[in-house]
């Protein structure tokens, strides 16, 4: 569109350009741990991909704090970073998780319902934060997304205690649990949303890290 007095105006930026946006960046290495997760469960390296699902999450927090402190974003940054977010957040916690569900059950028929519980509710949750937002300042509607991942991975920390039939008993409970909180009408604080619960993270991160890798060698 242009102006007689004013030249070109609306003009719309490059798509690419947005990749080089730090918080976008810090979301598109989460979705490369998300992928290397969902790699891993297929190939049924399940403590590599432990490390993923982790490092997605740890990414996915890096994200909005460094987008809450950097000053000269503009609105439609803002905009296309939180939809960026979304897109990925349904990758991560939804897809990711399914998968592993399936592919620790053999990829048996039976668990595709479990599967499409998770996906569902992963993009029911979504769809009702991105038309909500948060209930105050402070607090979800529900259980948020990322820590469906957080959970998993601890959770996987008894695969190697429990007999393989009681562990996945205990992970397809979880995981259904889980779905079914994330819809539910509690209220969850955002854990996100504050620094010192990122450093926290960022040490369960590295510990996880750390572990899952030693049980690989």
């Amino acid at each position: 569109m242009t102006d007689a007095s004013n030249g070109p105006t609306n003009l719309q930026p490059a798509i690419i350009s947005y990749a080089k946006d730090l918080p976008n960046l810090c979301s598109l290495a989460g979705l490369a741990g998300t992928i290397l997760a969902i790699y891993f469960s297929i190939l049924g390296l399940f403590y590599a991909a432990m490390i993923g699902m982790i490092w997605a999450v740890a990414f996915d927090w890096l994200d909005g704090l460094v987008a809450r402190n950097m000053k000269k974003r503009t609105g439609s940054d803002r905009i296309f970073g939180g939809q960026l977010d979304l897109l990925i957040d349904i990758v991560s916690y939804g897809v990711a998780p399914a998968i592993l569900v399936l592919s620790y059950g053999n990829f048996a028929p039976i668990l595709l319902p479990l599967a499409f519980i998770m996906l569902a509710t992963s993009a029911i949750r979504l769809s009702y934060f991105s038309t909500y937002g948060l209930s105050d300042k402070s607090q979800y509607t529900g259980l948020a997304l990322d820590n469906n991942n957080i959970a998993l991975v601890f959770i996987f920390l008894f695969e190697s205690i429990l007999p393989s039939p009681q562990f996945a008993l205990v992970l397809y409970t979880c995981a259904l649990s889980l779905a079914l909180l994330n819809v539910s009408q509690i209220k969850t604080p955002k854990l996100s949303g504050k620094p010192r619960n990122v450093y926290f993270l960022a040490i369960y991160t590295l510990a996880i890290t750390g572990f899952y890798s030693w049980k690989i060698l």
